[in-house]
């Protein structure tokens, strides 16, 4: 590894991209599996859902679904499976694409490190068309014993992939134990990102951003902070 390099690794789901897109895609794939199942309009069926997402039974949509439809509540397994394995309909935000342009044309290496099973992130990151922005996309359920973050050797593989050390790699993600915990403790320099989700908790990171237009530059501070401690 080199030690002039630096790199700078993201999470996936709420920091390059809002997950209630991928939700919202899974909804749909339902609704049309129901019109084809029980000839459920699915328009009704989407409506419903969406409905649901924003009220008492967020995170229930699809038994609210299922009981407002009268439709047998046996089936919400397979929906389940509609909604998880579905190819998704998503596209990478513009200001996401603006960042990770900007960070390559500097001469930052970049990863992503991913939790959840890799077949449904990795269609995730086919729809975003995220792999040609950045070097490296790793799945930390499929690195070593598959603890995926905030296991340390997950964030050790990203790093041996990006041949760039830990200490000068900045990690920026959403989830507190997961990203900025785990960053912490393999020696990273963690970013708490707050872009989809606007509130401000207590947090272990280096800093937080409430816009990833903002990574450039609080990465390149971070970096030249922690070699003039490393120096003193």
């Amino acid at each position: 590894m080199r030690r002039d390099s630096r790199a700078v690794v993201f999470d996936l789901d709420d920091t390059l991209y809002p997950y209630r897109r991928f939700r919202l895609s899974g909804l749909l794939a339902v609704a049309r599996h129901l019109e084809q199942r029980a000839g459920l309009d699915a328009r009704l069926g989407f409506a419903a859902m969406a409905r649901a997402s924003h009220g008492r039974d967020r995170g229930r949509e699809l038994q609210a679904c299922l009981a407002q439809y009268d439709l047998p509540a046996a089936w919400l397994p397979e929906l389940v499976d509609v909604l998880r394995y579905h190819a998704p309909s998503l596209r990478l935000p513009s200001a996401t694409a603006r960042v990770l342009t900007r960070l390559r044309a500097g001469g930052w290496r970049l990863g992503v490190l991913t939790n959840g099973p890799q077949s449904i992130q990795a269609a995730k990151i086919a729809a975003l068309g995220i792999a040609p922005f950045v070097d490296v996309v790793a799945y930390a359920s499929s690195v070593g014993r598959g603890e995926g973050k905030p296991a340390p050797e997950a964030f050790a593989h990203i790093a041996r992939e990006l041949s760039v050390p830990a200490a000068r790699t900045v990690f920026v993600g959403d989830d507190e134990r997961c990203d900025v915990a785990g960053a912490l403790a393999a020696g990273m320099l963690p970013v708490r990102c707050l872009a989809w989700h606007r509130h401000a908790p207590a947090t272990a990171a280096r800093a937080a951003i409430e816009r990833l237009a903002d990574v450039p530059a609080l990465a390149t501070s971070l970096i030249q902070e922690a070699s003039k401690s490393h120096a003193a």
